[in-house]
């Protein structure tokens, strides 16, 4: 893909964010499309967002299990960027017609107190710079059709990456923990939708552990020049099955003792 190809690509998809209408797959249009052109496009995204006066407010790590890997034929996670107007409070109701497609995900959310990045990050870089971790949920939307009507062909890693990861917002819980305080392998989360459980994890699902998830987004961003900031929230993967959420959906993941999280949609 040419960098105009790439400019193309963000300012439809950003179009299909707008009106809500799916653009067509990136890769049956860009066959040749890789995973430079696919990070390309969202930060193309990225720069338009921030010239609309968006500010980031953390990042999102996704593909994290065997699971999803296995499904989309990759060896490797994948990173998003979380604007300014993806959080939503615990508790509150997602208006109609916000988002296309929406689901969900349950996640350890990680809120940094320093400065993390650079290729060389460890697992103690990470527990230093991390202020407290919370529970939370990731709301995901796809501005691109998961599936073309014409061929059947289902969206690729390269279609997901550039829609800024499917990612659309985040819900964090209100109680806060001290990143020692719970072996994070072992928190897990019941996700129940409308008072009915959907699904189960643990966050050894995450790399086997989410702080090793952070490292492998602090060190991805160092091949971009780009580092986390403090303030900021990490998304480290989620570690249940994506959660469909139409209209009428009141989603609850409840972590047991490190917490819950709420979320409807309208």
């Amino acid at each position: 893909m040419t960098p105009q190809d790439h400019a193309q690509a963000a300012a439809d998809l950003m179009q299909a964010e707008r009106t809500g209408t799916q653009v067509g797959l990136l890769t049956k249009a860009h066959p040749e499309m890789g995973m430079d052109d696919a990070y390309a496009v969202q930060n193309a995204i990225y720069r338009a967002k921030l010239v609309e006066g968006r500010r980031v407010v953390g990042w999102k790590i996704g593909l994290t299990s065997k699971a999803m890997q296995y499904a989309l034929n990759i060896d490797i996670p994948d990173s998003g960027i979380l604007f300014d107007d993806m959080l939503f409070d615990h508790g509150s109701t997602v208006p109609a017609g916000r988002f296309i497609q929406p689901r969900i995900e349950a996640e350890i959310a990680f809120v940094l107190k320093a400065p993390l990045g650079g290729s060389d990050v460890t697992r103690d870089d990470v527990i230093v710079a991390t202020d407290h971790v919370a529970p939370s949920i990731e709301i995901l939307d796809t501005r691109i059709v998961r599936q073309d009507a014409e061929t059947g062909a289902v969206r690729k890693v390269y279609d997901t990456i550039s829609d800024n990861a499917a990612n659309a917002g985040v819900v964090l819980g209100p109680q806060k923990h001290a990143i020692d305080d719970f072996d994070l392998r072992w928190v897990g989360a019941i996700t129940s939708r409308n008072g009915e459980v959907e699904e189960t994890g643990l966050g050894a699902g995450v790399l086997n552990d989410p702080v090793e998830s952070v490292v492998w987004l602090a060190r991805r961003m160092a091949q971009y020049g780009q580092s986390i900031e403090p303030g900021q929230i990490i998304l480290s993967g989620s570690f249940i099955r994506p959660v469909e959420c139409p209209s009428g959906t009141q989603i609850l993941a409840n972590f047991g003792p490190f917490g819950h999280v709420e979320i409807s949609f309208e």
